[in-house]
């Protein structure tokens, strides 16, 4: 009795969180990350998904996926809305950027970027490196 109790139970609360689920639209993301010299993708690269307030603020939470050999990662059930999507990579400036999602699938593609030369106002150009 106790057992068949539980199953109802798990079952009614599983059918409730659908309901109140089905009721906003989602979305399906796919991410591509190349890199941008080369076009080759960009494994084990952290991309972390925000949702974004109507003032453009980062809400609370938010959660990360990794890419697979191909640079590829996918996630689905993403509420309509805007969303910021940072990736890092190690070897490679951080992205981000905020998309609007509003349509059933969207594919982003991220091309990822070396870091750039340092500069120093303390370096002298003239001077050879001592060893």
């Amino acid at each position: 009795m106790n057992r068949a109790l539980r199953h109802v139970l798990a079952w009614g609360c599983l059918l409730l969180g659908c309901w109140a689920w089905a009721g906003e639209p989602t979305s399906a993301l796919s991410f591509v990350v190349i890199k941008e010299d080369t076009g080759k993708p960009v494994r084990n690269a952290a991309v972390v998904l925000h949702p974004v307030n109507p003032r453009g603020k980062q809400g609370r939470g938010g959660f990360e996926l990794k890419t697979d050999s191909d640079g590829k990662t996918h996630f689905e059930g993403v509420p309509y809305g805007k969303l910021r999507v940072q990736v890092l990579a190690s070897g490679f400036q951080t992205f981000g950027e905020d998309y609007d999602i509003d349509s059933d699938a969207k594919e982003i593609t991220v091309k990822l970027k070396r870091p750039q030369k340092q500069y120093s106002i303390y370096d002298d150009p003239q001077e050879t490196p001592k060893k």
